[in-house]
């Protein structure tokens, strides 16, 4: 019996909210294939609707078929399926299905039929292809919105995750095949439980932070890098 439990739409920006490698899934009902590719990058950019935003390289069969057909499926895979993440973001599967390549079992989605992962996985979204916009065409960024969800009764409990167990967390890319696993679930207090002193100081630590300082002073941002992936993937 699945241990996968309907997420109501409201909470399912928070799937992706601490940055998970995920798998990106696809079906092209003009040659009934399907696919799967592993990405590092993905975002929620809206809250209602739920929207998200991922990075597919214009070169990858993934990409080719997401536009073809308009939908597309975010899994979240946990800790156990770390060899199939870095499995299916090295090969392309513009000429092999795969899926069956390295023994990936399938659920179809409810509301698009996408194929989805729940073994060693702890979250799925359907996805519809929201209109083209310029990020698409010159950073690779396509949006989609959430119109299904679904997560492990044991991660994601009450709209939030929960880490409190090394099988089921999330998976985090350092490249070449190297992952960090989600840690442990940690409580911050809140303003009003600090004490007075550590009070007035935190205040005044935000007031200066430098994301409030002027442009000029501001610190540059790291930059990301995605994870290792076939260019056809």
């Amino acid at each position: 019996m699945s241990r996968f439990r309907h997420v109501e739409l409201q909470y399912a920006s928070r799937l992706l909210n601490h940055g998970p490698t995920i798998l990106i899934t696809s079906y092209d009902a003009h040659t009934q294939s399907r696919n799967v590719m592993a990405a590092a990058w993905s975002m929620p950019v809206e809250f209602a609707p739920p929207r998200l935003a991922i990075v597919v390289d214009k070169s990858a069969w993934t990409r080719e078929i997401i536009e073809r057909n308009g939908t597309f499926g975010i899994v979240v895979p946990g800790v156990e399926a770390a060899s199939w993440t870095y499995a299916v973001g090295s090969i392309s599967g513009r000429d092999e299905d795969k899926f069956n390549a390295y023994g990936i079992p399938v659920v179809q989605g409810p509301e698009l039929g996408l194929p989805l992962i729940e073994e060693k996985c702890l979250a799925w979204m359907e996805c519809r292809l929201l209109p083209a916009t310029a990020a698409q065409e010159q950073y690779d960024t396509l949006f989609g919105e959430v119109v299904s969800a679904a997560a492990d009764e044991r991660a994601f409990v009450t709209g939030r995750w929960q880490f409190d167990d090394d099988k089921i967390n999330t998976l985090h890319h350092l490249g070449t095949g190297n992952f960090v696993a989600s840690g442990r679930h940690v409580r911050a207090n809140t303003p009003e439980e600090w004490p007075g002193q550590i009070r007035s100081i935190a205040s005044g630590a935000i007031l200066h932070h430098p994301a409030r300082l002027s442009r000029g002073r501001r610190a540059a941002p790291a930059r990301a890098t995605g994870p290792q992936t076939a260019e056809d993937a």
